[in-house]
């Protein structure tokens, strides 16, 4: 629990971090909407960045479940050889049946991995995933399907995005649709680094791009969630987004120092995703899934702290605590500390995400070879308390691996509302 004598200078101490994060926000938008940026947008593109209005807080639909119980579901699961409708269906279907079969009340499934989409958008080109080529129409709706048989199972559904990132070193293996055309017309929108490419969020045009591809799914579909993932600046060496960076300190009077610079364009994300997702339903929650090192997070531009304690930016936070309790250097328990220790608004849910992945595998160490090692940081996480947990992922629900470590989690996780 928070010790409630620190409530006030919490409180206190974030509204002035607020207003520094307003006039450092407010320099990034200048980058790229100026008569001095040299920038050239496409001819067709979202509507640019507006200067944030004060920011409303939309409570979120109340819930029917007393705690969540989740699972992610990443874009390799849902990559079936066949390609086929048929095949894609009866696949989700057996990872929905085998999560609720086991109490597990949400999925968090992957819609956007690479810049693309598992759903026809006016926005993004068709994930290769559905049929071995990006751009290629599949057929049908993937999200449709994959929302409507989530809530005949009774279970929430979160539409899960990687905000920035376009491609890997092989994946996927071509680009095409709006993306390619934006590579080619503004490479400048783009970052490499070690042979992937992501989107670079120091430009207004991209931010909103993302925002809109978020709202995008929000007003179409009935979700119950949009989910960000951990995957935000990818090194915080200089020369990612070295043109970027001096662009602003050209265009500002007072710039920022880098990491300051790439934490407020990430808090501008944020917000205006917050923001759009809001404005066309405001019941649909909007959270982030950071690391679970604070000091990490912070380094690649997630500014978690902010997140966490001013209104505007997100509903929950899912810290991924993928540490054993003899970890060295961070164990699960002090991270745990960490988290509860943060300053958090009233209203704010937590929820810890845990490494299913590593349970039952003895290359990961004596200490998660028990067979209740999930089990166990379910139960620490409740005694924080949170308002739930994630297990990553479900690959490793019926899996040989994490077989004992499921049976005790089930036998942990029943009673679940």
């Amino acid at each position: 629990m928070r010790r409630s004598g620190s409530i006030g200078r919490g409180f206190i101490k974030y509204f002035v971090l607020w207003l520094a994060l307003a006039g450092a926000v407010g320099a990034v938008w200048l980058l790229g909407g100026g008569e001095n940026s040299g920038l050239v947008e496409p001819a067709v593109s979202p509507e640019p960045t507006a200067e944030p209005e004060e920011m409303d807080v939309k409570v979120p639909r109340p819930s029917e479940r007393s705690e969540l119980a989740g699972v992610w579901v990443p874009y390799m699961s849902l990559n079936v050889p066949e390609h086929t409708k048929e095949a894609f269906e009866a696949n989700f279907k057996s990872i929905a049946d085998s999560a609720r079969e086991k109490g597990l009340n949400a999925l968090f499934v992957h819609v956007r991995p690479f810049s693309d989409a598992l759903y026809p958008s006016e926005l993004y080109p068709w994930s290769h995933i559905l049929t071995g080529t990006q751009g290629q129409d599949p057929g049908f709706d993937p999200l449709k399907f994959m929302v409507e048989y989530t809530h005949s199972l009774g279970m929430e559904f979160h539409a899960w995005i990687n905000p920035l990132r376009v491609q890997t070193t092989e994946t996927p293996s071509q680009l095409s649709g709006p993306i390619a055309d934006l590579k080619a017309d503004a490479p400048y929108y783009f970052m490499e680094w070690q042979g992937a490419l992501y989107l670079d969020p120091a430009y207004p045009y991209v931010r909103t791009l993302i925002a809109k591809g978020a709202a995008e799914i929000a007003e179409k579909y009935p979700v119950d969630g949009i989910h960000f993932d951990d995957y935000f600046y990818p090194s915080q060496g200089g020369s990612l987004d070295a043109e970027a960076y001096q662009l602003h300190v050209e265009t500002v009077s007072e710039p920022l120092e880098l990491q300051d610079w790439r934490r407020a364009n990430i808090n501008a994300m944020v917000a205006e995703v917050y923001d759009r997702v809001k404005s066309v339903s405001p019941e649909v929650q909007f959270g982030i899934s950071p690391q679970g090192n604070i000091e990490n997070d912070m380094g690649m531009g997630a500014d978690v702290e902010a997140w966490c304690a001013v209104p505007g930016y997100i509903d929950y936070v899912c810290p991924q605590v993928y540490y054993g309790f003899e970890n060295p250097g961070l164990n699960y328990t002090q991270a745990l500390e960490d988290w509860q220790g943060m300053y958090r608004r009233k209203g704010l849910e937590l929820y810890i995400g845990l490494a299913l992945y590593k349970a039952g595998d003895s290359s990961q160490g004596e200490a998660w070879t028990g067979g209740d090692v999930i089990s166990r940081q379910i139960k620490a996480a409740r005694e924080l308390p949170c308002n739930g947990v994630i297990l990553y992922s479900s690959d490793f629900l019926d899996a040989e691996q994490t077989g004992t470590e499921m049976k005790n989690a089930v036998e942990t996780l029943a009673g679940i509302d």
